[in-house]
């Protein structure tokens, strides 16, 4: 005799009511983020933009100490060779703005050249 189990898969829904979004072949973690990468591929279609990447790594040390890792949403290398640092945000938390202000302490320190932009 064979059991069979039937279940449904359900979405867990967000704490922060964000909905997952395809773009691309890639998920972001909203729709807004989905949106903001649609947007920096027109804008490099444009030549606006020269090249973007999606959640990079920064590692975040505070006196030499590796404290925690950030994923900073997108890197954008601009025609003018800027480099902007942009964080899509539809809900800050408290670890978040905690995160955001090492990472920001840091990045100022090591490249001051750099724009950082929080889209809200």
């Amino acid at each position: 005799m064979h059991r069979v189990r039937s279940f449904a898969l359900t979405r867990k829904k967000s704490k922060y009511k964000n909905q997952p979004r395809d773009y691309a072949g890639n998920q972001y973690h909203s729709i807004k983020e989905a949106k903001y990468a649609m947007d920096l591929d027109w804008r490099k279609k444009s030549g606006e933009i020269k090249d973007w990447k999606r959640q990079v790594k920064q590692m975040l040390y505070a006196h030499g100490k590796h404290i925690c890792d950030y994923y900073i949403d997108f890197v954008v290398e601009y025609a003018n060779g800027e480099i902007e640092m942009a964080e899509v945000k539809g809900f800050e938390t408290d670890v978040w703005r905690l995160k955001w202000k090492l990472f920001e302490a840091q990045c100022q320190a090591e490249h001051p050249e750099y724009i950082l932009t929080i889209i809200k």
